[in-house]
């Protein structure tokens, strides 16, 4: 059966920034096998399937390492197609997925007080449980830098010294392998005056994925502590990757509110037969 695939920056109002996700809109779900084999060949670090059903849309993401229980970007960039291609009137888009109910709503651009016309997306996620962890030596030699935390959640959360240290990591994929944790998310505090509460990258080699470009599920580790810590709930956060992205947060108990824009950068057919 032929697929319909449409291609999301994720994170940011214009193409090649941000995070790409692939949206695949089936009319029934494919094999895993086939979603498997799809996410591979799309290499992007989520390819996101989603079907509607009866009791309403189903999302599942699948990196080139395997399925995943939570996406942010993707998640984001799933509600852009619904509700530009598939449902133009709704305000508002709800998965269900791995994680529980996800709700996505639509602001215009004019309506969330920007200055482009780029819709914002608010996407409603779980938080993490983060537990401290201790700073080994194998998290300096597999980041290349010591961390002066470390939390462990899903996911490895190190906190360094300042956005320096963070921008200027360049990890090794094979250590970071070793580390506890499926993704490793390095986190400082944003420099005095850059506009930003906290800057981060997330490495996920244990999904093949070297480094996420933003990281939406990262998030839910690294907006958690970094709203505990700086006694806010309100957050903006900066993934300092190649591409870099902007994420607007809220920290309310046990729930993280994820804000951004996505752009369409292409529309294709799959045609896995």
């Amino acid at each position: 059966m032929a697929i319909q695939q449409y291609v999301v920056d994720a994170f940011t109002d214009q193409v090649f920034g941000g995070n790409p996700a692939a949206v695949c809109l089936p009319e029934s779900w494919p094999s895993d096998e086939l979603m498997a084999s799809i996410a591979m060949e799309n290499r992007f670090s989520e390819t996101a399937f989603i079907v509607r059903e009866p009791a309403g849309w189903h999302l599942r993401w699948f990196t080139p390492g395997g399925e995943i229980d939570l996406c942010g970007h993707a998640t984001l960039a799933s509600a852009y197609v619904v509700l530009r291609f598939v449902e133009p009137d709704a305000g508002e888009v709800r998965f269900r997925a791995m994680s529980g109910v996800l709700t996505v709503t639509r602001a215009r651009g004019e309506d969330a007080g920007t200055n482009h016309s780029a819709d914002v997306f608010t996407m409603d996620f779980p938080a993490f449980d983060l537990r401290p962890t201790p700073v080994t030596d194998a998290m300096e030699r597999a980041l290349g830098a010591r961390p002066i935390e470390a939390w462990l959640g899903r996911d490895l959360l190190c906190v360094m010294p300042d956005e320096r240290t963070v921008r200027d990591l360049d990890p090794d994929q094979d250590l970071l392998k070793t580390l506890p944790g499926l993704l490793a998310n390095v986190t400082a505090a944003g420099d005095a005056g850059s506009g930003f509460d906290c800057v981060s990258r997330s490495f996920a080699p244990k999904l093949r994925v070297p480094e996420d470009p933003v990281c939406g599920s990262g998030h839910c580790h690294i907006l958690p502590y970094w709203s505990e810590r700086l006694g806010k709930p309100a957050l903006t956060a900066y993934q300092a990757s190649a591409r870099g992205g902007v994420i607007h947060a809220t920290v309310a108990g046990s729930r993280v509110s994820l804000g951004g824009s996505a752009a369409l950068f292409s529309i294709g057919t799959i045609l896995p037969d």
